[in-house]
Formats: C-alpha cells, structure tokens, sequence
C-alpha cells in the first residue's frame, strides 16, 4: 500500500516587507529627504544672506528697476538696487517661449501619441529626450551664431506689419540681441520638458471613449479636439508651467544672446533687456560687500518664484493623471 505524502504546511502570509525592499524603500526615502534637505538649505542660505537687502530696500528692492552701486569722493557708498526691470524682463521672455515653445510642443506629442509610426516615434522621443541634456551654453552658442540671424528676419516683419501693436512696436529698428532672440532660444529649450509631459497625459486619454469617436464616425483630427484636448488640457497647461519654470531660471542662455540694460522694456523686438538670472551673472564678478547681499536677494526672488511656479505646475499634472480628466 502507497501512502499519500504529507501536505506542506500552510504558508504563512504576512504584509512585513523582505529585508530587500526595506533597504531599498530606506535608501530611496532617504535620498529624497536628502534633496529636500538641500532645497531648503539652499533657500535659507540665500534668504539669510539677503535678509539686510530685503531690511534695507524694503518693497521697493522689487519694485525699483535701477541697480547702483556708487561711492563718492569721501569714500561713501550709495545704493540703490531694485530688480522690477529684470523681472518684468523675466516675465516678458518667458512668456515669448510660451507662446511660441508650448503650441510646438503640443503638435510634436499629439504626433508622437497618434500619428507617427512606431519606428519614427523611437527616434524622435530619443531625440527630444537627448534636448534635455544638452548644457545651456550649446543652445545659446546655437542662439547666438545660428538663431539670431534668422530672428531679426523675423522680427523685422512683425515691425513691418505689426507695429501698431504696442509691444511689437520699437523706438528703433535694432532687432539684435532684443527680447525676442531670448525668448525663441528659450522656446527650444522648453520644447522637451512640455513635450514630454504631454506626450504622457495624452498617453493616458481612455481607449474607450477614442473608440466611441470612431464609432461615432469622428476622423483621427476629430477624435482629438472631442477627447484628446478636453481629458488632456489640464495636464498641458501643468507641462507648459513646467516650461515656465525653465525659462525663469535660465541663465547662460539669455546671458548670451541678450543686451543686458537695467530699464523696463516693454518692446520684445527691441535690443535690450534682461532677466534676473541673466542679470546676477552680469554682476556677480565684480559684486563686493552690499552688492554681493542684493544680489543673493535677488536669488531668492528667483528661487522663491520658480519654486512655486514648479510645485503648482507638479499639481495640475498629478491631479490630471489622478482624476483622468
């Protein structure tokens, strides 16, 4: 006669995580404490160092759009320094990469999403990937030899034809170096960071109600302004403040293909202009005493800015992928 083997003891099932996935849910913890770590030590560095600016000029250190340092014959030092002129600047440039980088952007995922084929969409998401890496000062040499020519071609038309706009409008016909050339050169620099995100959220539209469409008798161009565009605008809106962010804290850059000149120019075509990043590396080489402080100060504008502009744009795009709409 055979016996039957013993049955196995029942398996115990428990939730405690094996050693391996504590040491590693321990290790990726604690990397992202230590950058968050480094975030605020690097805001409260530059908070602490331009607290005597911000004590000193008070509201009007945002308001104020002259930067002087002098120092009379009796060895005084006078200071007035104000960074409204970089920072209506910043915005100004930004939002030329906005317009210009976001509905680029947009085109590029919607083709990446639907329309390429599948050989073609490796490439190209390699590509617009790989323009991510790229170091700052190639897209400004870029700008700068390659760009900028064909940007005053363009910007000589919208004065040609658009100059009864206001900020189309120049005192003068000097195109070079202008807020315009920055914010096209920013555009480029824009286009992987918002093209991704789209690309994602477009990723993410329901096959069900694409199917409906179809079924609804929508061609593929209909199926995307029914479905695409209303499940995905808010997460394409979240990328294009993404790029927003970018394009405050650039600063090789604009420093390269922008005429830096402390006054409010209103006047994206014409050749002056800055930014607050732009404007700290202008200075910071010759910068002593007080000077130093205010421009620490305006780092933490700058800091304090794209923060929020990046933690409300992180929002938009997880809420977006949350609720699926």
């Amino acid at each position: 006669m055979t016996t039957k083997p013993a049955a196995p003891a029942p398996r115990e099932i428990t939730t405690k995580p094996r050693l391996s996935d504590r040491i590693f849910r321990g290790t990726v913890t604690g990397v992202g404490m230590l950058s968050l770590a480094i975030l605020t030590l690097i805001g409260l560095f530059l908070a602490l160092r331009g607290f005597q600016t911000f004590k000193t000029e008070g509201f009007h250190f945002i308001t104020g759009v002259k930067w002087e340092s002098v120092t009379s014959d009796s060895g005084k030092v006078t200071n007035n320094f104000g960074v409204g002129a970089m920072l209506i600047g910043t915005v100004l440039i930004a939002a030329v990469a906005l317009v210009v980088g976001v509905p680029l952007s947009v085109l590029t995922a919607l083709f990446l999403t639907f329309y390429a084929p599948e050989r073609i969409k490796k490439f190209m998401v390699s590509v617009v990937d790989l323009m991510a890496a790229f170091p700052s000062i190639l897209y400004g040499l870029w700008g700068f030899f390659i760009l900028m020519p064909m940007v005053q071609y363009w910007a000589g038309l919208l004065y040609e034809y658009l100059r009864w706009i206001p900020i189309f409008n120049a005192p003068q016909p000097f195109f070079e170096r202008s807020p315009f050339v920055a914010g096209m050169v920013l555009a480029i620099m824009i286009i992987p960071i918002v093209t991704s995100v789209s690309r994602e959220i477009f990723a993410q539209t329901p096959l069900d109600r694409i199917q409906a469409a179809y079924a609804l008798g929508a061609t593929k161009w209909g199926m995307i302004k029914a479905v695409v565009f209303p499940f995905g605008s808010s997460g394409v809106v979240g990328g294009a403040m993404l790029g927003l962010g970018r394009a405050f804290g650039e600063t090789v850059a604009v420093f390269t293909v922008l005429n830096i000149v402390f006054k409010v120019n209103f006047h994206i075509l014409y050749g002056f202009g800055g930014n607050v990043a732009s404007m700290i590396i202008l200075k910071w080489g010759e910068a002593v005493g007080d000077e130093t402080k205010a421009l620490l100060a305006a780092g933490f504008i700058l800091f304090v800015l794209t923060l929020l502009v990046n933690m409300l744009a992180n929002f938009i795009v997880k809420r977006t992928l949350k609720s699926g709409k």
